[in-house]
């Protein structure tokens, strides 16, 4: 990853946090992007002058737009997209869900993921190629009680990445990728509601965030060119294998 330029959003904590410190012992520079600065700003420092941090929501366009602006201006451009914010609110039956906070899971799982995507393809496109990779779900192909903002926004990520694949196959390098349950603050809060059996699951069953950075790092690589255009999976024995997991 050396000489690479790596955008992360939701880079504040968790699997956005693991990644960005994968990339940085791999080489690469970072644009780290949170909502809050609390957790980024210290993040950043420990990479020094390869690293910058912007706050903003993928929700809201212009901050996505500002932050790949400002990565341009601090590295020469954005040669990865890891697209990572996500939320798993609104959790609960359906007919009793926030309508505001359904479709405010809408705008950061799906919406927010387009936003990335609208901002950085030009000047990838320019630049003669890229790589962008979203953070998925195994919820974007099975329905769980309780999680209908999470599964919908998942299933249309899923389909977003088979568009951007479809236009742009050959110029763009496309993939999902699916980790599995990770053990982030959003799993606690998913443990907290008792609702569904995730909710049930050991805290220590889940796999630690190194994993997904690990995977996210290495398709970054030529090694996973057969793999470009898919959604791969950590709980995969295959794919696992070929990452060395």
């Amino acid at each position: 990853m050396k000489g690479k330029v790596v955008m992360i959003t939701g880079a504040g904590r968790g699997i956005g946090a693991a990644t960005a410190r994968a990339m940085a012992e791999a080489g690469a520079s970072l644009v780290l992007f949170a909502r809050s600065r609390e957790g980024i700003e210290t993040l950043a420092a420990e990479f020094g002058e390869r690293a910058i941090w912007v706050t903003g929501d993928v929700a809201d366009y212009p901050s996505v737009e500002a932050a790949v602006a400002r990565g341009r201006e601090a590295f020469g451009g954005i040669d990865v997209l890891v697209s990572n914010a996500a939320v798993i609110d609104p959790i609960g039956p359906i007919q009793s869900t926030d309508p505001e906070a359904w479709a405010r899971a809408i705008a950061t799982n799906l919406v927010g993921v387009y936003h990335g995507l609208r901002a950085v393809l030009p000047g990838m496109l320019a630049a003669g190629g890229g790589t962008v990779i979203s953070v998925g779900s195994g919820a974007a192909h099975n329905p769980l009680e309780g999680w209908s903002a999470y599964c919908s926004s998942k299933a249309g990520l899923h389909m977003l990445s088979r568009c951007v694949q479809h236009e742009l196959r050959g110029r763009i390098r496309v993939f999902s990728l699916s980790p599995g349950t990770i053990a982030t603050d959003m799993q606690r809060r998913i443990r907290a509601s008792g609702i569904n059996p995730v909710s049930r699951m050991d805290f220590a069953d889940h796999a630690p965030p190194e994993h997904p950075a690990r995977a996210i790092v290495w398709l970054c690589s030529p090694e996973a060119d057969d793999l470009v255009g898919t959604e791969v999976s950590l709980r995969d024995p295959a794919f696992r294998a070929r990452i060395g997991l």
